[in-house]
């Protein structure tokens, strides 16, 4: 059995978006579409489902569609569903929310403790047709980035668009390079050139997807502003989440939170396996 893609609904303007968004998604990917609310009495929860089956229905006609709720706090019962999901898509706002809030608290604490992959849909209708023809993903030192680079070629695949794969470092790693290695320290073990960490991080997932086309970019300023820049003109910004060690969840870091509240499109937090 294949399993779903699932939306968080609570009845708002955001979480309706969210199962617009995601309706479109599951006709991509080809997976059945799991509505799932949380927290509301029965009858309530009834008619939520109710418009937000109609509003799937008419945007993706052909995906199994099927709905689910939970009693339980929002938070929990949509990580618990998540282990068992293609994805979690969230709007970024929610009814409880106070106002002026930039990210609700449900979706922010689900993206910080999901398996799997959290959509928070951000940015309104104009994100819904693929009209920029590209999926953005960041890429980060180490090997935090190997799902999520996965899950952004994936995106590309079913979009039938570009990657743009985008790597940012910091002005005080040129004075490191230009530095003399300290004493002790082998040649592998210091830090490798920025544009070397994207080409082997892109190594292996662009072998298995040669179809899609690869923008690299390499810039010198802060992770945030160089992701929100290149995040204006894409369909969908990907970033890796890595594990807490000896503490379940993840850590999303202030990299994730900044584009989490800010992103102009939908963001995919991936977390690292």
């Amino acid at each position: 059995m294949t399993i779903p893609l699932v939306v968080g609904i609570d009845g708002s303007e955001a979480s309706l978006e969210a199962v617009d968004w995601a309706a479109d998604e599951a006709a991509r990917h080809e997976v059945p579409l799991l509505l799932v609310h949380a927290g509301a009495p029965h009858h309530e929860a009834t008619a939520l489902i109710g418009v937000a089956s109609d509003r799937a229905r008419t945007g993706a006609p052909r995906v199994r569609l099927s709905s689910e709720v939970l009693h339980e706090d929002a938070a929990s019962a949509l990580v618990h569903k998540g282990r068992n999901a293609f994805a979690l898509v969230l709007g970024s706002r929610g009814l409880g929310d106070l106002a002026g809030m930039l990210l609700g608290s449900v979706s922010l604490a689900v993206a910080a403790r999901a398996d799997c992959p959290v959509i928070v849909v951000r940015g309104g209708a104009k994100y819904r047709d693929a009209r920029f023809g590209s999926v953005v993903v960041g890429v980060e030192e180490g090997e935090g980035s190997g799902t999520a680079l996965e899950f952004a070629f994936r995106e590309a695949q079913v979009r039938h668009c570009r990657l743009v794969a985008v790597h940012a470092w910091s002005p005080t790693f040129r004075a490191a390079l230009e530095s003399p290695p300290a004493s002790g320290y082998a040649l592998e073990n210091q830090r490798r050139p920025p544009a070397q960490v994207l080409d082997d991080a892109l190594r292996g997932p662009a072998e298995r997807y040669r179809d899609i086309p690869v923008s690299r970019r390499v810039v010198e300023a802060s992770a945030r502003q160089v992701l929100l820049e290149a995040a204006s003109d894409a369909d969908v910004l990907v970033v890796g989440a890595r594990r807490r060690h000896g503490h379940i969840g993840l850590q999303l870091g202030l990299i994730n939170h900044a584009v989490l509240h800010h992103a102009p499109c939908p963001i995919a937090v991936v977390p690292q396996i």
